[in-house]
């Protein structure tokens, strides 16, 4: 995506071997805009278990300015990204901005119901965080920073072999005593079709990689399953009123999801095209029913699945390759 930004840019492609696909589509973006300064770069050896932070750890030697943004390979932004995501970095108390961002393509019904959980739950779950205390972790679809808190932290080389490299980052950062700013801007993530399996494993990672940073609160948040508790007492105790105050509960959890990725969507800072991403209504509650063997699942295993590579998750957060 072009961007409205006038100042010096450059681009830095990471990958982890010269047979990643993706090197033609670079080396093609690369003859199709020659004026740009864009550089591919591989990333090899990998000295870390999480793949991204290691790439970015190879990178970081090769950036010229103080200004780093950082993406994911699924996110599109919109033109105006850099412009905004920048800003806040004037201010010499901010350390780090970060965007919230959606799920664009949830093409199964798999991916559907990861678009509850990223769409709607997630981005109001920060909000109410931000209301509570200052930001003290970062949102890793796309990060904007300065050299200067990469080495206060010691580079992305210390995050290397870390399952949260987002969460600490921003964590670090803020221990450091620098604000954590959330942008105004909402990017896409985009993804290609994933069945049950792949999109469990997915929510399964996600879940220990909360609980591993904020054990506590993750352990206490099955009490805001909306869907859980209402069942379990009409279950309990079946009676016209608690059938009752079930029903209601699901219909307003169905329709506050629904109305919670509406708003996303259509924010005014919000480029995002596809603003009529379909959920089915019931999708929000069986979300919260499937959510209560994540969270389970969350405390009771260590392994990750990570871009096809199997790994364990120590107690401090860290990951070790599994043979």
């Amino acid at each position: 995506m072009r961007q409205e930004h006038s100042g010096p840019i450059q681009v830095l492609f990471g990958v982890a071997s010269e047979d990643d696909p993706v090197c033609e589509v670079v080396r093609g973006l690369q003859s199709e805009f020659p004026s740009v300064d864009a550089e591919l770069v591989v990333c090899s050896p990998l000295h870390g278990a999480n793949a991204k932070a290691a790439k970015l750890s190879h990178l970081e030697r090769f950036a010229r300015y103080e200004l780093l943004v950082i993406s994911d390979a699924d996110v599109k932004a919109p033109p105006d990204f850099l412009a905004n995501v920048l800003a806040p970095l004037q201010q010499p108390e901010i350390g780090l901005v970060n965007c919230f961002y959606c799920l664009s393509n949830p093409s199964t019904l798999a991916l559907q119901w990861e678009a509850v959980a990223i769409n709607a739950d997630f981005w109001s779950q920060v909000l109410q965080a931000q209301d509570l205390k200052r930001l003290d972790f970062a949102l890793g679809a796309a990060m904007a920073t300065r050299r200067q808190q990469l080495r206060d932290i010691g580079g992305w080389a210390t995050l290397a072999n870390c399952l949260a490299d987002d969460y600490q980052l921003g964590n670090r950062i803020a221990l450091a005593g620098y604000r954590i700013a959330l942008s105004p801007i909402v990017v896409e993530c985009w993804t290609r079709k994933m069945g049950w399996g792949e999109v469990w494993r997915h929510q399964l990672r996600w879940g220990r990689t909360i609980r591993v940073c904020q054990p506590l609160p993750y352990f206490f948040s099955i009490l805001a399953n909306a869907t859980l508790w209402p069942g379990l007492w009409a279950l309990a105790r079946p009676s016209s009123l608690s059938l009752a105050f079930a029903l209601v509960a699901l219909l307003v959890r169905s329709f506050s999801a629904r109305n919670l990725q509406a708003r996303l969507l259509s924010s005014p800072q919000s480029k995002i095209k596809n603003k009529k991403i379909k959920i089915p209504l019931w999708l929000a509650p069986l979300k919260d029913v499937l959510q209560i063997a994540v969270w389970l699942g969350a405390f009771v295993g260590n392994r990750i699945e990570w871009a096809g590579r199997r790994m364990t998750l120590r107690p401090d957060g860290t990951l070790k390759l599994a043979r």
